[in-house]
């Protein structure tokens, strides 16, 4: 009897032993899982966030495209925001708001947010803050070689085609010059010997623009503007005339209170000789395109919001005092500059703003022509927040 019991003892010792190891083993499984599906986890939401701050990333890229080609886009007010964006289908989505600088129209900030929607939630979020600088963006491009007077203030990259640039004004960006660059008060880079200009030449012409013009394969009848007579009052866009385009075949003079909502086109010479006068462009449209001269008579003002293509030189008439020229988007002179400025009295201030100068016109019909003074741009700064 006491051998038997011995045995026994014995087997219920190994069966202890055994399921005391299938216990140790069981969690040791259970942890290592438990670790796995913990490791696992961490995998997926670093690979989330990986692919959150990629689409963040797309987004800053995307706003960037648009900035440098605002024509689909309204940014006049300094303000533009798009919701819900995707780049394939399925739950990844982000938004984008884009804030131009109030001190400097070259100069944006993009906030983009990223997500992913899983039951109407925002998960896996990632948001990304960069500051955006338009360089090189054209605000005065002079046609042959020039002097910049000390009455003449550039907010923006200046370039001189075919000549030297003297300076005695004050730039506020870079200078481009097919020869050099002489003078003071020059904020950015002194680029010398130029063989390419920075952007292309707005290349405008005035019989894409009157008697009729196109949008997209629609025609449209521009306002007709009497040669020889002085321009008076204002004017608006319509519904025959959408792009308000006022279209002189030779001649005209702008007196005094000329107020146009749209583009005046100018086969010969345009003469300022009155005061608060405005031409404001229509989106996409440039604002004034004289294929002559502009000259300034005493006491002549003028403020332009959009691209001013002049094929001539601006002229300010021998003597002329208390001129007032403000453009505010670019002013592109084919062949030569701003002459005869002699009075101090004299004020011509030229910003460049992109996303008021930029344009998209029909030369034909269902043929559309794009074109942007800003030729390039990068981020000063990127931020993960």
């Amino acid at each position: 009897m006491t051998c038997l019991k011995i045995k026994a003892g014995k087997k219920g010792a190994a069966l202890l032993v055994v399921l005391f190891i299938v216990m140790v083993i069981t969690i040791t499984s259970i942890g290592f899982l438990s670790r796995s599906d913990v490791e696992l986890a961490c995998g997926q939401n670093m690979a989330l966030r990986i692919q959150m701050d990629y689409l963040a990333e797309s987004g800053l890229e995307h706003a960037k495209g648009l900035i440098l080609n605002p024509q689909d886009i309204d940014i006049s007010t300094g303000h533009w925001t798009a919701s819900d964006q995707q780049l394939v289908a399925g739950n990844d989505y982000y938004d984008v708001e884009v804030i131009r600088d109030s001190n400097d129209r070259c100069n944006y900030i993009i906030d983009c947010n990223s997500y992913r929607l899983r039951n109407s939630e925002k998960i896996g979020r990632s948001n990304i803050k960069a500051e955006l600088r338009l360089d090189p963006c054209i605000a005065y491009w002079a046609g042959s070689s020039t002097t910049v007077s000390p009455q003449i203030t550039i907010n923006g990259d200046v370039y001189c085609n075919n000549g030297d640039l003297t300076n005695n004004g004050i730039i506020d960006g870079d200078v481009f010059a097919y020869g050099t660059v002489t003078g003071a008060n020059i904020a950015g880079r002194k680029n010398e010997l130029v063989s390419q200009a920075p952007v292309v030449w707005p290349g405008l012409m005035s019989s894409n623009f009157g008697p009729t013009y196109y949008i997209g394969s629609t025609s449209y009848s521009a306002e007709i503007v009497d040669a020889n007579v002085p321009l008076v009052g204002s004017f608006i866009p319509s519904a025959e005339n959408p792009a308000g385009i006022c279209y002189c075949s030779g001649s005209v003079e702008i007196v005094n209170g000329v107020n146009i909502n749209g583009t005046l086109v100018v086969n010969g010479t345009l003469k300022i000789s009155g005061v608060n006068n405005v031409i404001t462009a229509v989106k996409n449209f440039p604002a004034l395109l004289v294929n002559g001269e502009v000259v300034v008579g005493d006491g002549g003002t003028l403020v332009i919001e959009g691209l001013a293509q002049i094929g001539q030189r601006i002229a300010i008439d021998e003597g002329a005092e208390n001129v007032d020229i403000d453009v505010i988007g670019g002013l592109f002179i084919g062949n030569g500059g701003i002459d005869g400025i002699s009075s101090g009295s004299v004020s011509i201030d030229i910003t460049s703003a992109p996303a008021t100068a930029s344009l998209q016109t029909w030369p034909a019909f269902n043929t559309a022509k794009r074109w942007g003074q800003a030729a390039g741009a990068f981020f000063k700064s990127i931020q993960r927040q």
